[in-house]
């Protein structure tokens, strides 16, 4: 899987001209080198790999991502800063086309074998001095200016999965021809424009309040795409006068379902219509209405949320559809979260660069993570040491103790020495990660 990365990799523009001392280091080799320190999730990685070179004469970096020359960080940043962070969405779809082929994606298959897709928008920086030109701005009321990146990172999910599959990100940055400072909706429907025609015809978006609104439902519906979309009262006031309208006149469908929870119960109130305008004008787009309400044993209220959507509603199929729309918390907590602290260091500042560099991190950062994930699934031996050390950061401490002191001559080498030490059977397996 390296392989195909770095071959990926060797497309990658080079705004580089003249003889210069960064003439010697190759494309690949710069964005291998960034790649290995978020796979690695170690920063220091790079520098390890260097004194290895100089002692031993070989080194990690090259037998495992295949990088020829190491970059200084500050020679790395330079090289990367120029390109752009969408030149490596070939790579994301090639994955995802992958997991297509496998049939892995049908694992996350719910309703009618639809999948599901998470969208949001995550800070990955922010600073009131460190700033460039892609940063977005807000003017604080101290008279300072906070900086910040911000990515929109699509996954898939499903109520049935802990694990979520990273798609194509999409950031947040100055749009050419735009005065206006860019924003997330705007950035999700860019998105959906560039990446919403690779993915199945039967794909459901999920997203927050921000996104339940009629420009970006109905670019969904006339991409053919399904939507469950959180809906409060405050930003849709003229559905939910609809909703008590209907409420009062007894078309408003009420299921009442008490369910134990331990040793105590709690009760679950679904209520449900369709046709109801999302805004209060003539051409308002009409879709269906859910709302979940859980009561504990004391008849208090731990859980209440709404969804709009395109699908019908019925007693039949009211559960699944709130289950799924539910599930759009999994972008925030396996994804985002992970990122930002299961050693990803999503919010930390690798390098921010005059012109792409830090999209493009970001976006190799995301890469590493969705590697990961694949190779859990795909790479018996990772996936064999990752079950028997089951931290990720006793894992990864291994990895990155054992790559300091000691040169492996391939991915399987290295696993294959853990396994043993663990006292692991070793499977016979082609070199997958490699």
């Amino acid at each position: 899987m390296i392989g195909q990365i770095k071959q990926a990799f060797e497309n990658l523009p080079d705004a580089r001209s003249g003889n210069g001392v960064y003439q010697k280091y190759a494309m690949p080799d710069a964005a291998l080198s960034a790649f290995s320190v978020f796979f690695m999730q170690s920063p220091s990685f790079l520098d390890y790999q260097n004194t290895m070179e100089k002692e031993h004469g070989k080194n990690n970096a090259q037998s495992l991502f295949g990088v020829h020359l190491i970059p200084s960080a500050n020679q790395l940043r330079n090289l990367l800063d120029p390109v752009p962070a969408e030149t490596l969405s070939p790579i994301y779809r090639e994955v995802f086309r992958g997991l297509q082929q496998s049939g892995k994606i049908n694992e996350f298959h719910v309703l009618d074998k639809t999948i599901l897709v998470a969208i949001d928008g995550v800070e990955y920086f922010s600073s009131q001095t460190i700033h460039c030109d892609c940063c977005s701005t807000q003017s604080l009321k101290n008279g300072k200016t906070h900086y910040s990146h911000v990515a929109v990172t699509p996954v898939i999910v499903s109520p049935k999965k802990s694990s979520v599959i990273p798609l194509v990100p999409e950031f947040i940055i100055p749009q050419d021809g735009s005065e206006k400072q860019d924003y997330e909706l705007a950035a999700s429907k860019r998105w959906l424009a560039k990446e919403a025609k690779g993915l199945p015809e039967n794909t459901t978006f999920l997203g927050d309040d921000l996104y339940c609104k009629q420009p970006f439902c109905e670019q969904l519906i006339q991409m053919k795409k399904h939507f469950i979309l959180v809906c409060k009262p405050d930003s849709h006031q003229a559905l939910y006068e609809w909703v008590d309208d209907f409420e009062r006149l007894g078309k408003v469908e009420n299921i009442i379902i008490n369910e134990p929870k331990g040793k105590k119960k709690v009760k679950k109130h679904y209520r449900f219509v369709n046709q109801v305008p999302l805004r209060d004008t003539d051409d308002a787009l009409f879709v269906n209405w859910c709302e979940l309400t859980i009561t504990n044993d004391k008849n208090k209220i731990i859980y209440r949320n709404a969804f709009a959507t395109d699908y019908v509603l019925n007693r039949k199929n009211i559960k699944q559809i709130i289950e799924a729309g539910r599930t759009r918390w999994k972008i925030e907590n396996e994804n985002n979260n992970t990122l930002k602290t299961k050693g990803y260091n999503f919010k930390h500042n690798f390098g921010h660069g005059k012109q792409h560099l830090s999209s493009l991190l970001a976006s190799l950062n995301i890469l590493a993570f969705l590697v990961h994930t694949v190779l859990e699934w795909f790479d018996q031996c990772y996936a064999l040491v990752r079950n028997e050390l089951s931290s990720r950061k006793t894992f990864f401490d291994d990895i990155r103790a054992l790559t300091r002191y000691m040169h492996f001559d391939s991915w399987q080498s290295l696993l294959k020495f853990m396994l043993e030490g663990l006292e692991v059977p070793i499977p016979k397996i082609g070199e997958n990660l490699n």
